[in-house]
């Protein structure tokens, strides 16, 4: 089988044939169709990411597919039965054996791609925003780089839950996508002050932050007291280090959100947020927003266009 595979750290990604893995305790073996990118794998690449599998390991966090075989010690879900997974690693390919209870029935009319692009960013927006900050019909939420993959998910789940949406990206063309998605008023990154911005509007209640960086410390001065600061990543490639003093005054409250992390410790967490958004799916509430889908011979492309900030939304790649 084909797969995109890192040899070492820090080393490019190379597409490589494999021998087809045979699933263990545990496990199905999933016919791979798509695989949906993630920041994280920019970081898996480098060795920087907190759950960066030993090399050589092959990339691709979630998945979506058709059983293909089964573990001697599982039963279900059967053999042709279309499922996406969170995998953490393995994606990109042909075939990948992954932990059966991890296995999410897809809706019949969800197509592969759309069920590759969404378990990721939409959990981790809705676990974010409903779980840990407990946002508030008529909130206001800012959420900054809101037209990548998981920023496009908090502003339309921001809107479907009631509150005011600031977006904040770079550049009117992605300004676009998150307008379209819900936002009510939209902040260009690289000209707007965003401290400023938001203090006119009255400040802001919940701050959605995949970025870091000096957008964390404008966010973090626009907060209204109580506010809440969701710390999501650090897409600017800068950790901010928050001042203490600033929480106190204003009585802010910082999250952190793994969204990963809670398979380990709370799964039950995970489960009932993808209730949630499977249902909000099939009665159309919300919708993937993927801006490119490549074949897998072509998955160093889609790399580079998350390295590069070129995509909207999701990238994902397929291999049928």
């Amino acid at each position: 089988m084909r797969a995109v595979q890192v040899k070492s750290s820090g080393s490019k990604p190379v597409l490589c044939d494999l021998p087809r893995p045979v699933p263990g305790l545990g496990e199905l073996r999933l016919h791979i169709h798509a695989c949906g990118l993630n920041f994280a794998d920019l970081l898996m690449i480098k060795g920087e990411y907190q759950d960066t599998p030993v090399a050589p390991f092959t990339l691709g966090m979630e998945v979506a597919g058709v059983v293909d075989a089964l573990g001697p010690d599982i039963s279900s879900p059967a053999p042709g039965t279309r499922v996406a997974v969170f995998g953490g690693q393995g994606g990109l390919a042909d075939y990948g054996c992954f932990p059966a209870e991890r296995a999410v029935l897809l809706p019949d009319a969800m197509p592969f791609e759309e069920a590759a692009a969404f378990q990721i960013a939409y959990g981790t927006s809705h676990v974010a925003l409903d779980h840990k900050a407990r946002l508030q019909t008529g909130e206001t939420l800012l959420v900054l780089g809101a037209a990548g993959g998981v920023g496009l998910t908090a502003v339309e789940i921001g809107k479907l839950m009631g509150a005011r949406v600031i977006a904040c990206a770079r550049g009117q063309d992605k300004l676009e996508v998150a307008r379209q998605a819900g936002a009510d008023h939209l902040i260009d990154a690289r000209t707007d002050d965003i401290r400023e911005f938001c203090r006119a509007l009255g400040g802001v209640d919940v701050v959605y932050d995949p970025v870091g960086g000096a957008q964390f410390t404008s966010a973090l001065r626009a907060c209204n007291p109580e506010a809440r600061i969701l710390t999501i990543g650090y897409a600017s490639g800068e950790v901010p280090q928050i001042p203490a003093n600033h929480l106190l005054v204003k009585n802010l409250s910082v999250m952190g959100l793994y969204w990963g992390g809670y398979l380990k410790f709370r799964p039950e967490v995970v489960t009932k947020s993808l209730q949630v958004l499977f249902g909000w799916y099939e009665s159309g509430r919300i919708k993937p927003h993927i801006s490119h889908v490549l074949p897998l011979d072509r998955a160093a492309e889609g790399i580079e266009m998350l390295r590069s900030r070129r995509s909207t939304g999701k990238v994902v790649i397929t291999m049928t």
